[in-house]
């Protein structure tokens, strides 16, 4: 490693749209560090491989997107509780060669809504989730930490579903739904989180109607490109609040910031317009 300079990165399969090297580069600048962070390519087949490239290279640690949340649990050293009771591990730190997972989406998930919405309550009603994999996973736990009543999960294959449920740390609390019912579903409820990929660019629409939902109920689309999906447009004509994704993301980066860096960074008015853009 070249002086003290501190490395990071994103790995992920593709990873060129990522938007985190534009985050973290901002708040290296902001906070005057000595530091990089790259976006980095690793197919499934090379992980192991990948990974102990980052570290003879002398990584401080990298964040980890889609598809390698959950196979890079098997090479980590250590894995902190919340990453362990998710499943899933987005961030890693390297110290002295050993790898620590943690999960930061949680985090990211519930303080988008607390900082958008400060005045909704999670444990104000039912809370109805489309989707059943990594993301949805913090969605839950975040949602169960702060006291969620009840959570209605809705997924295309019921089996994956039911794996999530009786992983998360109060299956008791989680009905599972049938995707044909995912309208039905949502009378009563405080608030409707899209998880799936659905509504993204380049993907299939999300099919769903709102008119049960009611009308003071938050809706959250954690997809972020395009940042107002079809979802949320829906959603605000119908008289709703709608939150969007990009604060997700934000989010949890400040939280693997300062895992990193030592400091919890702030999300400005200007950084909010780079990552929209």
């Amino acid at each position: 490693m070249t002086g003290n300079k501190i490395r990071t990165g994103v790995i992920g399969h593709p990873v060129s749209h990522s938007k985190s090297p534009l985050i973290h580069g901002y708040w290296l600048k902001a906070h005057g560090l000595d530091g990089s962070f790259e976006a980095v390519d690793i197919p499934c087949e090379n992980l192991e491989a990948g990974i102990k490239d980052l570290v003879e290279q002398g990584y401080r640690g990298f964040n980890v997107t889609i598809p390698h949340k959950e196979s890079i649990m098997a090479l980590c050293d250590e894995i902190d509780e919340t990453a362990q009771q998710i499943g899933a591990v987005n961030t890693v730190t390297i110290d002295d060669g050993t790898l620590k997972g943690s999960n930061v989406d949680a985090f990211g998930f519930t303080e988008n809504i607390r900082s958008q919405q400060p005045d909704f309550s999670f444990a104000s009603g039912a809370v109805v989730v489309l989707g059943a994999g990594g993301a949805a996973k913090a969605v839950v736990h975040g949602l169960l930490e702060h006291g969620t009543p009840e959570i209605f999960l809705v997924n295309r294959t019921k089996e994956r579903a039911l794996i999530l449920a009786n992983s998360s740390i109060a299956p008791d609390k989680i009905n599972i739904i049938d995707w044909e019912k995912r309208s039905k579903i949502l009378e009563g409820a405080s608030m409707l989180v899209n998880t799936t990929s659905l509504g993204m660019k380049g993907q299939d629409e999300l099919e769903i109607d709102l008119s049960l939902l009611p009308r003071d109920a938050l809706v959250n689309d954690i997809v972020y490109h395009p940042l107002h999906t079809d979802l949320l447009v829906s959603a605000e004509k119908g008289g709703h609040r709608v939150i969007t994704g990009i604060g997700m993301l934000l989010h949890q980066a400040r939280l693997a910031f300062k895992t990193w860096h030592g400091v919890m960074p702030d999300i400005t008015p200007e950084l909010e317009d780079m990552v929209q853009k």
